[in-house]
């Protein structure tokens, strides 16, 4: 999960649409594909970034839980609800994608936090995105392109204001925005290789005594 306010730096606004609004998948979808087409990439990579023990940063796992529910086969995707990309292993992950695919084109996909009248945008951004920055984690870039889900409000109490997320407003946008992934996909050819990957698990949560 990372801070909406990154996109401030970026020479261009990324493209921004609702949840609610009509045909949003089909829009989303459309707008991937025409970025993909433009860069021609040869493997595609989806890498969903976050955590199942907290709500707000269940938005990448349940994606990529979805796309493999899907049949999606011409994309490899790492990060699901039984097998997270997170803090974590986030390192782990991508020496084992650089060592596995030639090279691989990953569209990153995670969680965000942003204004109020933010909330419930999905955006799609030209470059890297920075996981665990609204926390304060050190992480390393991920992406050739991004595609995040505005979930609640950031600035104070971040890790609390994740926890505490609506589930009904990251099960719409993992929804939304699976779908569009998957329509994307249609048309644009990449080998999908499978391997046996077992990521680091989280750590166990502190217990209070």
């Amino acid at each position: 999960m990372f801070r909406g306010q990154l996109f401030k730096n970026r020479r261009q606004t990324p493209y921004r649409i609702h949840v609610k609004e009509t045909h949003a998948a089909k829009e989303l979808a459309a707008q991937v594909r025409q970025t993909l087409t433009t860069a021609k990439p040869k493997e595609l990579i989806v890498v969903c970034i976050g955590s199942d023990r907290s709500t707000g940063d269940s938005l990448g796992p349940l994606i990529g839980s979805r796309l493999e529910e899907s049949g999606l086969d011409k994309w490899t995707v790492y990060g699901t609800l039984s097998s997270p990309v997170h803090a974590v292993n986030l390192e782990e992950t991508l020496e084992f994608i650089e060592l596995n695919h030639k090279n691989p084109y990953i569209i990153a996909v995670d969680a965000c936090l942003g204004r109020s009248t933010s909330v419930g945008y999905i955006c799609l951004g030209e470059g890297p995105l920075k996981p665990g920055s609204a926390v304060n984690k050190k992480l390393p870039p991920v992406g050739d392109i991004h595609l995040t889900g505005i979930v609640n409000v950031g600035g104070v109490m971040e890790m609390m204001v994740l926890q505490n997320t609506r589930l009904s407003v990251v099960m719409e946008m993992a929804g939304i925005m699976s779908e569009a992934i998957v329509e994307a996909s249609r048309g644009i050819p990449s080998p999908r290789k499978r391997f046996s990957w077992s990521p680091l698990p989280p750590p166990a949560p502190k217990q209070q005594g």
